[in-house]
């Protein structure tokens, strides 16, 4: 039953890249790719911002335990290196001790006094002396040797001792910094949810509208009839008969009395005779 499951599978998804190559041909893995990018940005998106708020405060306090674990990692090294600059001094201390023992054995052979460092007035030969300064050399070049490793190991736990204690020091900056700027993002998104939700109790405003657009189209209208009139009286002939002229009543001598007198025409004829010329003869 199992591999029946699988086998319909394989072949659903092999009639489905068919399918996809058929509509779209070397296309097809864009076109894929493409919709699960536009997928995965609409179902991030859909996820309310309150809850990316919370999912990046517990993202922040996942730092706690790290930081504490990088400090106590720089504790311990900061011991390391402490102990190890005491063990590098103790073996300079002793260089030095055996340094100066080798010398003193050199000064005997000079002077042919063989006695030991720390074995009183014991007195030996020669070749005594000469095979005891021999083993102090090579302890002292072995010693030598591993002061060196340690000092470059001291070297590179400073190094790290400093590097890990400037990141131990950006990690609780970043992490104080992340949790201010969280906070800032909370207090907008509480912001933006009171303007929204204040402006749920927002009077209707749609009936006013319609009773302002009801009394600009009356106004309208009334404008429209109102110059239709005046244009009917200007340009439409109304039939009505002509005012007769009250008896006795000069209206040429009124115009003239309100308007002025108008001036004479000039005349103008070719002959200068001052006639006019009938111009349709």
């Amino acid at each position: 039953m199992v591999c029946s499951i699988v086998k319909k599978a394989v072949l659903g998804a092999a009639l489905s890249a068919g399918a996809l190559y058929l509509a779209f041909g070397t296309s097809a893995p864009s076109y894929v790719r493409t919709a699960f990018c536009r997928v995965r940005h609409n179902a991030k998106d859909a996820v309310p911002v309150q809850f990316e708020i919370d999912r990046a405060r517990r993202e922040i306090a996942d730092l706690e335990p790290a930081i504490k674990d990088n400090i106590e990692v720089l504790a311990r090294a900061e011991v390391d290196v402490e102990y190890l600059n005491r063990e590098i001094a103790n073996k300079q201390a002793s260089l030095a001790s055996e340094k100066k023992a080798m010398l003193a054995l050199r000064e005997s052979l000079e002077t042919g006094d063989f006695r030991l460092a720390g074995h009183g007035h014991v007195s030996y030969t020669a070749e005594e002396v000469k095979g005891d300064l021999a083993r102090r050399l090579d302890r002292y070049r072995n010693i030598s040797k591993v002061l060196e490793e340690k000092e470059a190991t001291l070297k590179a736990r400073e190094k790290s001792v400093i590097a890990a204690r400037k990141l131990l020091m950006e990690m609780a900056a970043q992490k104080q910094t992340l949790l201010t700027k969280l906070e800032k993002i909370e207090a907008h998104l509480k912001m933006i949810e009171a303007t929204r939700a204040s402006n749920e109790f927002d009077f209707d405003d749609s009936a006013l509208a319609r009773a302002k657009q009801s009394v600009f189209e009356l106004e309208k209208r009334l404008e429209v009839l109102d110059r239709k009139a005046e244009m009917e009286g200007r340009f439409v002939d109304s039939g009505d008969l002509p005012v007769g002229l009250e008896p006795n009543r000069d209206v040429v001598k009124e115009i003239d009395e309100e308007f002025g007198t108008p001036a004479a025409p000039k005349a103008e004829n070719g002959n200068g005779n001052g006639t006019v010329k009938d111009k349709s003869l």
